[in-house]
């Protein structure tokens, strides 16, 4: 192929003829949406299906502006700058197929970190109708196992004594709004799209403590006036790799310095509740209905906790990829084993969900060949996925006599995952939390006392303290550091 088309505006037209390119003008003064956290999954979702909206001529449909809190951000900050903004998401089917398309709903970036007044005063723009959230579990800054708001943050002791210095997504919400409210402005909707159980609900609850600790009249006025809905959100998204990059350019004649991969399934349940308006996302297949709760739990329970599942004990056998563990027979059945017998008898009756083809849609989509979601971004932040997907199953299951044994594996392996830091093989695995220190000492305590990975009560409650569960653990802990295979461990539920 000739050499490829570097990515950015004014080069659509000739992009336009190897892939589907923007039909519909990204004009900026129609911005509606300011995000927070603008990740891979992120541009594969929400931006998507905003995207999807206006390429169906609907012209009422909006933009979004992305905001970066982190330092972090700033290498997409200049990818971005440089292609206008434009990305190309790449969906990646089990056939090997890949359909890519350049998307065009994200219009602007800005970088909160060395200056804030920019990102506030978006915020504070009349314009700004709604701020959504993908700021991962970590960025909720509450107590796993309380469920309270963390004052101790530096960050949001800096906060507190600064309102008008933000560092975190609280102190640029209060700034906003307090702006927009002594304006006489309406309120926003704060949109969580975070695999959070009732991430709106959350998103409130964190937003409000921390207000009423910095101004309590505000707080008084957000808690009437701003929109928290809940919302489920589903699609699988690999860390973009330099393979994708050149697949892009050198099979589709396209230059794009951040591609975006997925898989084809799409899903996004949002409670109806926006105090200022909202997209028709409707017209694009978003499911709006009025309680999104017994969705969120399926999602977190089955496909979370399902990749939990795999990804840890993947890790300890040294498998690299999640497909790559489907593809081992073992796995797979440990996994729906989980799936029927612990995760499944706690969630009751969804409506308008079978169960029974849910389980199976995921099997398929874990074994897409095509995607290859490595087990150590799987594995990344577990200190924060766990206590939400997993643990809470475990929970419930010893209250109700339920099994625990698949689930009680996946501590162990956790435990195991983080005191070695290598596989069973002694390959050493990339182990990427914000508390891997504190987990590697406690992991490493078990030397001494086989309960210190599970006494963590910020992460595991009371768990130590159930007989039949830490009986379990021990025992199953006992056999790792004695060298047997994850697959010999693996095989005795069954």
């Amino acid at each position: 192929m000739e050499t490829p088309i570097q990515l950015n505006q004014a080069n659509l037209g000739a992009i336009g003829n190897h892939i589907p390119v923007p039909k519909y003008s990204r004009d900026t003064e129609n911005r509606g949406i300011v995000h927070i956290g603008v990740g891979g999954f992120h541009r594969a979702h929400l931006a998507y299906y905003l995207h999807q909206l206006k390429q169906s001529g609907d012209v009422s449909a909006w933009n979004i502006i992305g905001i970066g809190l982190r330092d972090a951000d700033a290498k997409l900050y200049d990818i971005f700058k440089k292609q206008d903004h434009l990305y190309t998401l790449m969906v990646k089917h089990p056939s090997g197929k890949i359909e890519p398309e350049v998307i065009g709903s994200i219009v602007d970036f800005k970088m909160g970190t060395t200056d804030p007044e920019p990102v506030i005063s978006q915020m504070a723009n009349e314009n700004t109708k709604i701020v959504s959230l993908t700021i991962t579990e970590g960025g909720y800054n509450f107590n796993p196992t309380t469920g309270e708001f963390n004052f101790d943050n530096p960050d949001i002791q800096h906060e507190l004594r600064h309102p008008n210095d933000p560092i975190t997504v609280y102190g640029f919400l209060t700034a906003a709004l307090k702006r927009r409210r002594d304006a006489g402005l309406p309120a926003f909707t704060i949109m969580s799209c975070d695999n959070i159980e009732h991430n709106g609900d959350m998103a409130r609850k964190m937003l409000l403590a921390f207000a009423e600790e910095q101004n309590p009249d505000l707080a008084a006025w957000i808690a009437v006036e701003v929109s928290f809905p809940n919302s489920m959100v589903d699609r699988i998204t690999p860390v973009t790799t330099p393979a994708d990059i050149e697949t892009l350019a050198q099979n589709f004649g396209v230059q794009d310095a951040w591609p975006v991969t997925c898989e084809p399934f799409l899903q996004w349940v949002v409670e109806d509740k926006f105090s200022n308006g909202r997209p028709a996302f409707e017209k694009v297949g978003v499911q709006f209905v009025p309680d999104v709760g017994p969705y969120e739990k399926m999602k977190l329970r089955l496909l979370n906790a399902g990749h939990s599942v795999l990804g840890l004990l993947g890790a300890i056998h040294g498998h690299p990829t999640i497909n790559a563990c489907v593809e081992d027979a073992l796995f797979s059945n440990y996994l729906r084993a989980f799936l029927d017998q612990e995760a499944t008898p706690i969630l009751g009756d969804i409506k308008g969900i079978d169960l029974e083809d849910y389980k199976n849609s995921l099997l398929e989509r874990f074994a897409n060949p095509n995607i290859k979601d490595s087990v150590s971004r799987i594995c990344s932040e577990s200190s924060a996925k766990l206590p939400k997907f997993l643990i809470p199953t475990i929970h419930e299951n010893l209250a109700t006599g339920g099994s625990i044994k698949f689930a009680t594996l996946v501590i162990a392996a956790w435990c195991y995952y983080s005191d070695k830091q290598v596989d069973l093989n002694g390959r050493p695995l990339q182990i990427i939390d914000a508390i891997h220190g504190k987990l590697h000492d406690a992991a490493k305590e078990t030397a001494n006392n086989p309960l210190a990975f599970i006494q963590q009560e910020s992460l595991f409650g009371e768990l130590a303290e159930n007989e039949r569960f830490a009986t379990s653990y021990t025992s199953l802990l006992q056999e790792l550091h004695q060298g047997a295979a994850i697959k010999k461990l693996m095989q005795g539920p069954l």
